[in-house]
């Protein structure tokens, strides 16, 4: 999209957007006084505004540009990340929730330190931070200026990338999470309305579904992959999973929402609907990706398809409303990073260490907090050019750092002979190998030039995952077995599946809908098999 693609009513709609999302930010967080309240909105938060913000916060520049990037390199095998994404938040509407919400935790780092020791909190605390900031705020603000830098004459990546981290930062630092929820809900439905428009344009272009996939090599809008293929193998689904459990349940940027709900029901409620809304996206991110591929097979960067969608497709007016929306999705994933990684910095190393501070010092730590994570992500974001793509930079990074988390919660949460010796020992030993593999394999060459098998990211991600598990079993089996009481506590308990109390009608009932839910993700998938 040039500078010359936007009229003076584009520019105009989209400066009406900043200047109301930042004023509804400001006016949403009103009055926040204590941590509770600008961590956890007041663990107040109903299923409808968790469902969207969930979206909302997923649908940044990893989706928006990267997704439709992605899947204009590679096809439909990226509706793989979307589609497991909901099965994964069923799992967390009912196995992993009502555990974090019985243990009352404001992180998820502390629900380790519950479950076994506070070394095991401030390890995983600390890799939150990391890679919340130089993966997920970062992407987002790079994301943005890539579009910034595109549509405005005279504004760079690095400039595009202070300005959008500002305005994000002026209403996530006064009013903290209830700020960030209350403009997702606004986001999200800017954000689906944007690529509607988009979608329907573009296959009105090619004359269609069939009109797509004639233009398309065979095999291009098949979901699953041979197990040899560079981008998505079958045999690396488990490792997708894998990093979906990470990504929408043990990540704070996404699962602070849950924890703020203000009750149970609400909060798988929210986790399905977010698993609902995630499914459409094979139509508002994976077909146009596959659109303009068919339109604009030689761009520069995949990155670059989203852009030029909008820009040769929509008329003046529309364009405006698909860039707010694109700038939406960049902006609710940012708030969202920042307020996770202020959660974690204030309540899992500050106040441990400072009991004596009240909620209002608490309150200007946390603020502190998000405007230093400001300043960092944006100064690093430019860095991220040199990954290639944005999707690529997400799921690679992740794949060798996040596999260990979802090994040592899963065993914490199911395996109540878990201890605080497995925990650690899973969680460091893990880590240590993840980050081994990814020097050795990603950064370095030394894996190709040893001779080694190429194995698939993904691949990769769960054979980590195994290796870590291993490791908190046989450590937790050398030492005595934990606390039975202490255990019931923090573990998954098969009541959790019960019908709740009073019984409700049969629609409402959250284990019937997660059922409509995995009946509906399967029929997609027969359908794109």
């Amino acid at each position: 999209m040039s500078a010359s693609a936007l009229s003076g009513f584009d520019l105009c709609v989209v400066a009406a957007y900043l200047a109301a999302i930042v004023g509804c930010g400001l006016w949403a967080g009103r009055g926040e006084r204590s941590a509770a309240d600008y961590f956890l909105a007041g663990r107040a938060l109903p299923w409808w505004l968790i469902g969207l913000s969930l979206y909302a916060s997923n649908m940044s520049g990893a989706s928006f540009v990267g997704l439709v990037g992605a899947s204009y390199e590679h096809g439909m095998a990226v509706f793989t990340y979307e589609w497991t994404a909901t099965l994964v938040l069923v799992v967390f509407a009912f196995v992993m929730l009502p555990a974090f919400l019985r243990a009352r935790i404001y992180t998820l780092p502390e629900y380790l330190e519950r479950r076994f020791d506070r070394r095991s909190r401030e390890l995983y605390g600390a890799l939150t931070v990391i890679t919340v900031m130089f993966v997920d705020t970062a992407g987002a603000l790079f994301a943005g200026g890539v579009v910034v830098s595109a549509v405005v004459p005279g504004i760079g990546l690095w400039q595009a990338a202070w300005g959008l981290a500002a305005l994000a930062g002026i209403y996530t630092v006064f009013g903290g999470l209830r700020s960030v929820v209350v403009t997702d809900a606004v986001q999200a439905v800017l954000m689906i309305a944007g690529a509607a428009v988009v979608c329907v344009a573009g296959l009105g272009a090619v004359g269609g579904w069939d009109g797509l996939t004639d233009r398309l090599e065979p095999g291009f809008a098949r979901l699953f992959r041979p197990a040899d293929d560079a981008f998505l193998p079958w045999t690396g689904i488990g490792g997708v999973i894998i990093l979906g459990l990470y990504y929408w349940t043990l990540n704070q940027y996404f699962a602070q929402r849950a924890l703020a709900a203000r009750s149970l029901a609400d909060g798988q409620k929210g986790a399905l609907f977010g698993g609902l809304l995630k499914l459409p996206n094979l139509f508002l991110m994976v077909v146009p990706g596959m659109v303009a591929l068919a339109l604009f097979p030689a761009l520069e960067r995949p990155d670059d398809a989203f852009p030029r969608l909008v820009a040769e497709l929509l008329p003046a007016g529309l364009r405006g409303l698909v860039l707010t929306a694109l700038l939406a999705a960049i902006m609710s994933s940012l708030d969202s990073a920042l307020n996770a990684v202020a959660s974690i910095v204030t309540m899992d190393f500050l106040r441990p260490r400072r009991p004596d501070l009240d909620d209002r010092r608490l309150l200007r730590v946390g603020r502190l907090v998000t405007l230093a994570c400001t300043v960092v992500a944006a100064l690093w974001a430019p860095v991220i050019a040199g990954f290639g793509s944005l999707f690529a930079y997400f799921q690679s990074t992740l794949a060798y750092l996040v596999p260990p988390v979802v090994a040592v919660f899963l065993a914490g949460l199911l395996w109540r002979r878990a201890n605080a010796r497995g925990g650690f020992a899973g969680l460091a030993c893990g880590l240590a190998l993840g980050i081994g593999l990814f020097a050795a394999k990603e950064a370095t060459g030394l894996w190709s030039a040893g001779g080694l098998p190429d194995i698939h990211f993904t691949v990769m991600a769960l054979l980590i995952a195994l290796a870590a598990a291993a490791i908190a079993v046989v450590a937790s089996l050398t030492a005595p077995p934990p606390d039975a009481a202490h255990v019931a506590e923090t573990t998954f308990r098969r009541a959790d599946l019960a019908a709740p109390a009073p019984r409700p009608r049969a629609l409402r009932d959250s284990r019937l809908q997660a059922a409509a839910l995995l009946a509906l993700t399967a029929a997609m998938i027969a359908v794109l098999w």
